[in-house]
């Protein structure tokens, strides 16, 4: 995860000062968001996409679909779909499920449609597959669409324990897997929908950067975690996976996941502790390629490439992707392995 660029500033009189900074940006910083109440959810009315959190070949797709029916929505459905294969539309699971919905041939065989109009049903097509897994979804939904409770939640507990469970339990059944896959989906659908309103600040952000703090001026080491082994070096992904470990939440090992660990604020709404993106493809969260950590007043720490410390560095440059504001509920909630080629 590397990042060209310069560095703010590193000399060493300059480091006190530098941390004094940091401090008063922070306190300045929470200070001034001190009054924002509530957060960010999937909350009623039309489901926006957070920008570039669904690939931009998908993005169409995703939002006409998944607002085929009540029971789902764009964010949703692109939960579903990161959580099965990653976006990855040649992923083969051990199960033999296949494809960017990961069907398993037989239920593609009764289930699958054609979303393209093409004239066939291609279980490798995400024309296909996608509007399939929104149909899905919709046909579950309606075997347990007079559940009490929330409909999402009973179309997810049904999707993954069968309809019959849901209905003979009045909700989601007191089943310890399937109870996880509701909220995982529902933490996941957090993290691609366009925020209403303002996210809430973290409660772990100070902590983490302290951490953060403690490394300046720590030399860059591509792939490194801060093992001991490793010299206490870090690349970009590996100083904020280990930032947030210090407070006990845990982080994907790389950048492009990291990106779904929670809500996004708008650049005009960042607090320090927001994990802050740069990609050179602006419309696609999988193509991204570096990571800091915020720290107010425009600037980040970052390990930024080979040759380099970790350091300050601005944030607002062209390559500038967006943020997250990570939460341990969606850093929890991430897939740990995914479907491979």
């Amino acid at each position: 995860m590397r990042r060209a660029g310069k560095a703010w500033w590193w000399a060493g009189g300059g480091l006190g000062v530098c941390l004094g900074f940091v401090a008063l940006l922070v306190v300045g910083t929470y200070s001034a968001a001190a009054g924002i109440a509530g957060g960010a959810g999937v909350k009623g009315g039309a489901v926006a996409l957070a920008k570039g959190a669904v690939p931009a070949l998908y993005q169409g797709l995703v939002q006409r679909w998944g607002n085929l029916c009540p029971a789902i929505n764009p964010a949703l459905l692109a939960a579903q779909l990161y959580q099965e294969s990653g976006w990855n539309p040649r992923a083969v699971s051990p199960a033999d499920a296949r494809g960017i919905a990961q069907f398993i041939p037989g239920t593609w065989a009764g289930h699958g449609i054609d979303g393209d109009g093409d004239g066939d049903r291609d279980i490798w097509d995400p024309q296909d597959a996608i509007p399939s897994a929104a149909s899905y979804d919709c046909e579950i939904a309606g075997y347990v669409k007079d559940v009490p409770g929330d409909p999402a939640d009973n179309m997810l507990a049904a999707y993954n324990a069968g309809a019959y469970r849901v209905i003979r339990h009045g909700g989601v059944p007191p089943i310890s897997e399937t109870q996880n896959y509701v909220r995982i989906i529902r933490s996941l659908e957090k993290s691609f929908a366009r925020p209403v309103g303002r996210v809430a600040p973290s409660q772990q952000a100070a902590a983490a950067i302290h951490y953060a703090q403690q490394k300046l001026g720590t030399p860059y080491l591509w792939g490194g975690t801060g093992t001991a082994a490793e010299g206490g070096r870090f690349d970009c992904s590996g100083l904020t996976q280990a930032a947030y470990d210090s407070v006990g939440v845990r982080l994907p090992r790389v950048a492009n996941d990291q990106y779904n660990a929670g809500p996004h604020p708008s650049r005009e709404e960042l607090l320090p502790g927001d994990l802050v993106f740069f990609s050179d493809d602006l419309t696609n969260s999988r193509a991204i390629r570096h990571v800091g950590i915020y720290v107010g007043g425009g600037y980040m720490i970052d390990a930024p490439r080979t040759g380099a410390v970790i350091r300050f560095d601005r944030i607002d440059t062209p390559d500038y992707f967006g943020a997250t504001r990570v939460t341990q509920e969606g850093a929890a909630a991430l897939p740990t392995h995914l479907p491979q080629t």
